[in-house]
Order: structure tokens, then C-alpha cells, then sequence
């Protein structure tokens, strides 16, 4: 591959380099799907951010289901999201990953 080439492919919007979605507001966290591009499907992933004890945090989340389509890992990232928060609270935010 040609340097030329090599750019073109990481700024072309490809799987895993477009622009990522809203992020979603739930019970004061917010959740950014972030869905991983891998062997043609798209895993669920995302992060999950908040505040603890005063201070900013990131968790990311990566779950085995996968997705023949970009918004349908979209979409299933932001229920596990929700799904984290209710089971798991603002302890959560105490780990760097789920």
C-alpha cells in the first residue's frame, strides 16, 4: 500500500474510523456506543460516563454479540449501557472496564 493510500484509508470513514453517534443521557451517566468493526460484524462496545466523588470518569464496555449492521450494534450498545447502569449504580465508575 502506497503512503497516499495508507491516509486515504484511515480518513475515509471506513469501520472504525467514522464519526461516532450521539451520545444518550440516562439516569445522570451518559452512554457513547462506540460498536468495535471486526472480521466483517460490529461488537457491541461503548462507555458509559459520569461523575464520582467529584470527579469525571469513563468506563468502556465490550460485550460478544455481534451485529450485521452498524445501528443494530448501535442501538444493542446503548441498552447494555442502560442495563449496566441500573444493575450496577454509581459503583460502576470505581472500574476503568466492564
Amino acid at each position: 500500500m502506497s503512503l497516499g493510500n495508507f491516509f486515504k484509508s484511515m480518513f475515509s470513514g471506513s469501520p472504525g474510523q467514522r464519526p461516532l453517534p450521539d451520545p444518550v443521557e440516562y439516569k445522570e451517566f451518559t452512554i457513547q456506543a462506540d460498536p468495535l468493526y471486526e472480521d466483517g460484524k460490529y461488537r457491541t462496545a461503548g462507555y458509559i460516563s459520569g461523575e464520582r466523588n467529584g470527579e469525571n470518569r469513563q468506563v468502556r464496555f465490550i460485550r460478544a454479540d455481534q451485529h450485521g449492521d452498524e445501528q443494530a450494534a448501535i442501538e444493542h450498545a446503548l441498552q447494555k449501557g442502560r442495563q449496566i447502569i441500573d444493575e450496577q449504580g454509581p459503583a460502576l465508575l470505581d472500574r476503568t472496564q466492564l
